[in-house]
């Protein structure tokens, strides 16, 4: 009986390790979609309504600064590697040897300088561009793998973003519509272009480049972008407009991918394809086991959106769903826990990566 087990564990090991493959660390960049706590190292701004609760409640039973209710695709990747989960970069006396986290909310892919030389400066609190971000990274590298960084980084897993976001909302809340928005998508491409190239002269080998999402179908566009104009929408009731914008970048993007990968024969750049997922999500629900693909779980006023943005969740007068699992949307502009375990197994496995991070 006791050989059975043992025969047993065993076998199970080695279906696991063939399909899969081990990360000494996971080295994560990006802004909200991906910061576990760097705004918050000194603390919790009590003017950041994404520091208040019910953020956190899922999964952590406290505020921790992830822009969800739980955890977040980083966090699913640490813990299916049996890493721990990252510590942000910016937490003084962490131990970064097997993972650090780079995001920080409102991140973007561009510098300051960038918006301010086309005339959106001031629609940005940018607290860490792509470039920073690296810097960041480098800080912490001689602490991680002394000065043999390449053979270490060569075993660590990079997840480079979402990123892009939040450049375009600089445009799109400074008044520009998204057509004029898409004229910068080639400029902000490069710079992720740029950063991942930076990481792989560094060692890094396994990159993930993850899409924008479908922004045309978040609570918050559709808040306050409401058209009178049916033919404004898609069939799934999202605003057109702006997923031609997120969609343009994507294309833009994967290009990108591909003329790195062909650059760099020696690495795995893996496109991470946020947009299509969340798509399917919107698209059939309940396939998912959410009731609601277009509807805010934690916010005000109820309706079609059960978004206000004057009454934004972590804000007076807004409250939580009774059950964030069975929401997409958790504020109306991040993703619920749920919907980023999702994800995450579409990364993982396929059919939402290209190619899927395990391999054999």
């Amino acid at each position: 009986m006791k050989t059975l087990v043992l025969i047993s564990f065993f076998l199970l090991s080695y279906l696991h390790t063939s399909y899969s493959q081990k990360y000494n660390a996971i080295y994560s960049f990006g802004d909200s979609v991906s910061d576990t706590g760097n705004l918050c190292v000194n603390g919790r701004p009590s003017s950041l309504t994404l520091a208040q609760p019910p953020y956190g409640e899922t999964y952590f039973g406290k505020v921790t600064c992830r822009c969800s209710d739980g955890r977040l695709v980083v966090d699913f990747l640490a813990q299916y590697f049996g890493l721990p989960l990252l510590p942000p970069s910016k937490a003084s006396g962490s131990d970064f040897k097997k993972g650090a986290n780079m995001a920080i909310i409102g991140a973007t892919a561009q510098t300051s300088a960038f918006f301010y030389s086309i005339g959106v400066g001031s629609n940005i609190w940018n607290n860490g561009p792509l470039d920073t971000q690296i810097q960041w990274f480098q800080n912490i590298a001689s602490s991680v793998c002394g000065s043999n960084c390449k053979a270490y980084l060569k075993n660590s897993l990079f997840v480079l973003g979402e990123l892009g976001g939040n450049d375009y909302n600089a445009n799109l809340f400074g008044g520009r519509t998204p057509e004029q928005t898409s004229s910068y998508v080639p400029q902000i491409v490069q710079a992720i272009s740029n950063g991942a190239e930076k990481l792989i002269s560094m060692g890094a080998v396994d990159i993930v480049i993850p899409s924008v999402l479908p922004i045309g179908c978040f609570p918050v566009y559709l808040s306050l972008y409401q058209s009178s104009n049916a033919g404004d929408y898609d069939g799934l009731g999202c605003l057109k407009s702006f997923n031609n914008l997120a969609n343009y970048h994507n294309s833009k993007l994967k290009s990108a991918v591909n003329s790195l990968q062909s650059k760099y024969p020696g690495t795995r750049i893996i496109y991470a394809d946020f947009y299509s997922q969340v798509i399917s999500m919107v698209q059939s629900p309940s396939s998912y086991g959410f009731v609601s693909g277009l509807q805010a779980c934690c916010g005000a006023g109820g309706g079609k959106y059960n978004y206000d943005n004057t009454k934004r969740c972590g804000m007076a007068g807004a409250s939580a769903c009774s059950d964030p699992s069975k929401y997409l949307s958790w504020d109306g502009i991040h993703l619920t826990e749920a919907a980023y375990r999702q994800i995450t197994n579409g990364w993982l496995k396929g059919p939402y990566a290209s190619p899927p991070i395990l391999h054999n």
